[in-house]
């Protein structure tokens, strides 16, 4: 049997090579801690599975276990009409400018398919979350790596990518609140993206799906507050991590109606859509509860981050809290020579711990290492106890 030659340009996904070590040690009866996969451990609230569990169960509705996509839930669209217009300011039509995914990581994946064919290309944030990559090479297209770098802010540079390239490009992706780096982006910077999509007649998909995890009275921007954005530009967001609904897959993007259109091409070809109990529970939490990732991030996360910051920088790092997200991006320590990979294995091996390497997410990435909140501060304590184990 051969594979399709496609696969071999793909690398091993981060997150299940994370998690084939996990079990290697659990095997060998490792009590293992792993800090490295942004999944909230939090329960969604009740209000929202109570509205899941009504419609599965309501006689009175005689599609709620039929495709989602051959019988979809307007109102889960149009929350997401509301919620925009809320928190941003964003007018968006519910019938052209909002559609629904599974998970963002589904619309993420599948837009190359719609806007790249072989020879075009896909800017690309590096560190970035790897899909954005590899969807790009399975549409066939090739990816042109913006360094995002600690001196610019982990901004990318719009002015270093060649003419040539930009010529080429068919899409841009940003992504902020951005993992890894949880580094936020200024609405100047989302201004200048703009510009040059439209100078360069560029698709921007702007990731946003930290928006709402938040500290400190901050605030996300929406790259589609920028007059004119709609022009060139989608946003993908989703209800998993500011509602705790990872494993629920649902998510939308909203913007541009061209792109949509094509995106939803695409979709109706590879996908049966959403379960419509789901659409419906969507809808309630937008809606009844559009304040939660705040409310999450005060409660839950922020106690977190101050617990894994203040051992961090007793034990030698130099950590500024980030704004926004769960994560925390730091650089390797000395000893280690800058490799993020010995320095996970180390952890791993002499202290039962993961974090995730900094160059799983692409060669701009060494030399860092990410820790996720998304796990019981007890346990987040224990992690930081072994580390300054390890460490000393």
């Amino acid at each position: 049997m051969q594979t399709a030659k496609r696969l071999e340009l793909i690398p091993p996904y981060l997150f299940a090579e994370i998690a084939r070590k996990i079990r290697a040690k659990r095997e060998q009866g490792v009590d293992v801690i792993s800090l490295g996969i942004g999944d909230p451990d939090q329960p969604t609230p009740n209000e929202i599975i109570d509205e899941a569990v009504r419609d599965l169960r309501d006689p009175n509705d005689p599609d709620r276990h039929r495709y989602g996509g051959d019988v979809p839930v307007p109102d889960f669209p149009q929350a997401v009409a509301e919620f925009y217009q809320s928190r941003f300011g964003v007018t968006l039509d519910p019938k052209t400018e909002v559609l629904t995914t599974i998970g963002s990581k589904d619309g993420i994946a599948h837009i190359p398919w719609a806007f790249i064919d072989p020879g075009d290309v896909a800017l690309v944030p590096q560190p970035g979350y790897p899909v954005y990559n590899i969807g790009t090479l399975f549409a066939g297209g090739e990816s042109h790596f913006m360094p995002l770098r600690a001196e610019n802010n982990w901004l990318p540079d719009l002015s270093a990518i060649p003419a040539d390239i930009a010529k080429r490009a068919k899409v841009m992706w940003l992504n902020y609140p951005n993992n890894p780096t949880a580094a936020v982006a200024p609405l100047e910077f989302f201004q200048e993206a703009v510009e040059f999509a439209r100078q360069h007649d560029i698709l921007i998909c702007h990731d946003a799906p930290y928006a709402e995890i938040a500290y400190d009275g901050y605030r996300a921007s929406s790259i589609l507050q920028v007059e004119g954005a709609k022009e060139v530009a989608i946003e993908f967001n989703s209800l998993s991590k500011h509602f705790n609904m990872t494993g629920w897959r649902i998510g939308m993007a909203v913007g541009n109606a061209e792109a949509l259109k094509a995106l939803g091409l695409i979709k109706e070809n590879v996908d049966s859509g959403v379960l419509r109990a789901i659409q419906f529970a969507g809808a309630k939490a937008l809606r009844d509860f559009p304040d939660y990732g705040a409310e999450i991030s005060a409660k839950i996360y922020k106690p977190r981050m101050d617990l894994i910051i203040g051992t961090l920088n007793k034990i030698g790092w130099n950590l500024q809290a980030p704004k926004a997200t769960f994560y925390i991006w730091a650089p390797v320590p000395p000893g280690f020579d800058g490799s993020s990979a010995k320095f996970a294995e180390h952890l791993l091996e002499q202290a039962g711990v993961v974090v995730t390497p900094g160059r799983g997410y692409g060669e701009a990435g060494e030399g860092y290492f990410r820790v996720s909140l998304t796990y019981p501060e007890n346990r987040l304590r224990e992690a930081m106890e072994r580390i300054e184990k390890a460490l000393k």
